[in-house]
C-alpha cells in the first residue's frame, strides 16, 4: 500500500478528522514552545533582530520536503497522488501582499494568531477576529472578484517542473540553501549579541 493512505480508505472520516485535530494541536504546541505565539518575537524577524521564525519554519519546510522525497524514493509515498494547489500568479501575488501587510501590522500570521489567542493573548484574539472578518468580506464580495481570482492560471507547478530539474537536484539545492542561510543567520545573531 502506497501513501497517501486516505486514498485507500485506510481511515474512516472520523479517524481522519481526529488525526487532523491531533496534528493541528501538535503544530500549535510546537509553535508555542518555539515562542511563536508572541507578536514581539515575530516582529523581530521584520526588524532583523530575531530569526526564530525563519529557523523554525525553514526547518519545518526542509524536514517535510526531505520526508516526502525519501518516502517517495522508498516507494512508500506516491508523490503523483499528493495534492498540489494550482498556481494563479496575480491573485496569489495580491494575496501574498495582503498577507504580508497583515502579518506586519498584527505581528502574527494565521497559525501563530490562533496559538496566541488559545494562550489568552488579546492581540492573537483580535487578529483571529480580523482574519475571519476578512474571509467573510471576501466571500461576500467574491462575485466581482471571480475574474481576477481565476486570472493568470498556470496549473499545478512544482519547483522541479518550473526549473526543469530532477527532484533530487532541487532537494539538494534547497537543503544547501537552508544550511547556508542558517549559517549566515547564526553569524548575524552572534554579531548582534
Amino acid at each position: 500500500m502506497t501513501a497517501p493512505l486516505v486514498d485507500f480508505a485506510a481511515f474512516s472520516a472520523a479517524s481522519q478528522l481526529a488525526i487532523a485535530v491531533f496534528i493541528g494541536l501538535a503544530f500549535g504546541f510546537a509553535l508555542e514552545r518555539a515562542g511563536l505565539g508572541d507578536a514581539r518575537k515575530l516582529a523581530g524577524q521584520f526588524y532583523v533582530t530575531d530569526f526564530t521564525v525563519l529557523k523554525v519554519m525553514f526547518s519545518a519546510i526542509v524536514t517535510a520536503m526531505l520526508g516526502a522525497y525519501w518516502l517517495a524514493r522508498l516507494g512508500v509515498l506516491d508523490l503523483a497522488r499528493v495534492f498540489v494547489p494550482e498556481t494563479y500568479v496575480l491573485p496569489q501575488l495580491a494575496g501574498g501582499a495582503l498577507f504580508g501587510i497583515g502579518f506586519v501590522l498584527a505581528g502574527l500570521c494565521p497559525g501563530t494568531s490562533c496559538v496566541a489567542a488559545a494562550t489568552g493573548r488579546g492581540d492573537g484574539a483580535l487578529t483571529v477576529v480580523g482574519m475571519f472578518a476578512g474571509v467573510l468580506a471576501t466571500g461576500l464580495a467574491f462575485a466581482p472578484l471571480r475574474a481576477f481570482y481565476a486570472s493568470t492560471a498556470r496549473g499545478s507547478l512544482t519547483l522541479p517542473q518550473l526549473l526543469d530539474l530532477p527532484y533530487g537536484v532541487v532537494v539538494c539545492a534547497i537543503v544547501a540553501i537552508a544550511l547556508a542561510v542558517f549559517r549566515i543567520v547564526e553569524r548575524w545573531e552572534r554579531r548582534a549579541a
